[in-house]
Order: structure tokens, then C-alpha cells, then sequence
């Protein structure tokens, strides 16, 4: 049991959510395609969120 529940520990996966959306650290150097890397992550995960918003919400209406 303790090998199916390692696979549903979502701790880090949401950690990284919480460290792309944070303020970034000063004392870290930070390089134009890092600061452009981590735009793009956050847009893609905003998509995510909507799309799975959309798909939740047509799914309850659809069954109603």
C-alpha cells in the first residue's frame, strides 16, 4: 500500500505552483531566459486552471 501511495503524494507538485508564483529571491541571479521561462509557466498554468474550469463546468451542466 505504502508503494500506490507514493504515487498520489502531490506535496512537491504543488510546491513547484507556489515557487513559480512567488516574488523571485534577490540574492539568486536571474537571466532573461530564466525570467522568460518562468512567464511562460505561469501563463501555461493559468490556461490549465481555466481549461479545467471549462471542462468541470460543461461536464456538471451536461449531466443536469
Amino acid at each position: 500500500m505504502s508503494r500506490l501511495a507514493r504515487y498520489f503524494q502531490f506535496g512537491e507538485f504543488f510546491q513547484y505552483f507556489l515557487r513559480v508564483f512567488r516574488k523571485p529571491d534577490p540574492k539568486y541571479p536571474h537571466n532573461f531566459n530564466l525570467r522568460m521561462m518562468h512567464g511562460i509557466n505561469r501563463i501555461s498554468i493559468i490556461m490549465f486552471a481555466i481549461a479545467l474550469v471549462v471542462i468541470i463546468t460543461r461536464a456538471i451542466i451536461r449531466s443536469l
